[in-house]
C-alpha cells in the first residue's frame, strides 16, 4: 500500500472519529435537553397543582370554606339577609353592598342619616346582603373578611354601628387593608361593647366566611349590575337618577300611612 493511500485512510478514520465525537456530544446535549424539559414539565405541573390548591382555598363555594354558619338573626331566602328595623314596617329596603366598594360608601354617606331615621321610627326595614365583588375584581380578601366581621358584629347585636364604622373607614379601593384582621379589630374598638373575646375569635376564625361566600354567590346569580344594588319593596331605586334621600323618605312615609 502506498504512503498516499495510508494517509488517505488515516485521514478518513480521523474524520470519522471526529464525527463520532461530534455525534456523541450532540447525543449528550439532546439527552440533557430531554431531562431538562422533563424537569420543567414536572415543575410546571407542580406549579399548576400549587395554583389549583391555592385557589381551592380561596374558592367562593361554601364547600371549600367549611360549613355555612349564618349570623344570629339572619333572615330571608337561605338566611342571607341581615335585618335592621321593625319587621312590621310597611316598606323594605334591600341593600347589596361590598365593604371595599367606593360607590357603596358614597351611597352610605348620602343616605345613612335618612335610613337611620326611618328604621328608628319603625317605618322602614332594611335587609342587608353582603357581596365580595371587589375581591374578585381587584384581588385580595378584604371584602370577605370585612363581611365576616360585620356578621360577627351581628352576633353581638352591633351590626349597624360596625357596618357604619367600616364604611366611614373604608380604605382606597386598591388597598386591601380590610384583609388584615388587626385592622378590623382595631375598628371594632370604635363601637362600644363590640371588642370582646367572642367577637375577636369570630373574626380571627372566619366563622361566617362560608356564609359570606354563599351570599356573594346569591348576588352573582341575582343578575345585578353591581354594588350597591338598592331595592325599595322590590323596585330598583338606585338606578333612578331622580332618587334622593328626601324622595326616599317621602316614599316610605307615604307607604307607612297606608
Amino acid at each position: 500500500m502506498s504512503e498516499k493511500n495510508r494517509d488517505g485512510k488515516r485521514t478518513a478514520r480521523e474524520r470519522l472519529a471526529v464525527e463520532r465525537e461530534k455525534q456523541k456530544a450532540a447525543d449528550k446535549r439532546r439527552r440533557a435537553l430531554i431531562v431538562g424539559a422533563s424537569v420543567v414539565c414536572v415543575l410546571g405541573l407542580a406549579a399548576v397543582i400549587g395554583v389549583v390548591a391555592a385557589n381551592a382555598g380561596k374558592d367562593d363555594s361554601s364547600e371549600s370554606s367549611g360549613p355555612v354558619v349564618g349570623p344570629s338573626g339572619a333572615q330571608g331566602k337561605d338566611g342571607l339577609a341581615i335585618p335592621v328595623g321593625e319587621e312590621s314596617a310597611k316598606s323594605t329596603l334591600t341593600v347589596w353592598e361590598d365593604f371595599r366598594c367606593p360607590a357603596c360608601k358614597s351611597f352610605e354617606e348620602a343616605y345613612r342619616p335618612t335610613i337611620h331615621e326611618l328604621t328608628d321610627s319603625g317605618k322602614l326595614r332594611v335587609d342587608y346582603h353582603l357581596a365580595t365583588i371587589i375581591d374578585g375584581g381587584m384581588g385580595g380578601t378584604g371584602s370577605r373578611n370585612a363581611a365576616n366581621a360585620a356578621a360577627c358584629a351581628q352576633d353581638a347585636g352591633k351590626f349597624t354601628p360596625y357596618h357604619d364604622v367600616l364604611f366611614r373607614n373604608q380604605p382606597p379601593e386598591p388597598d386591601d387593608a380590610f384583609a388584615k384582621n388587626s385592622k378590623l379589630l382595631e375598628l371594632a374598638g370604635k363601637v362600644k361593647g363590640l371588642d370582646t373575646p367572642a367577637f375577636r375569635k369570630c373574626v380571627e376564625d372566619g366563622t361566617h366566611n362560608s356564609w359570606v361566600d354563599k351570599s356573594n354567590e346569591a348576588f352573582k346569580k341575582g343578575g345585578f349590575s353591581g354594588t350597591p344594588t338598592v331595592l325599595l319593596n322590590g323596585k330598583n331605586i338606585y338606578q333612578d337618577q331622580t332618587m334622593t334621600p328626601a324622595k326616599l323618605k317621602q316614599m316610605v312615609e307615604e307607604a307607612a300611612k297606608g
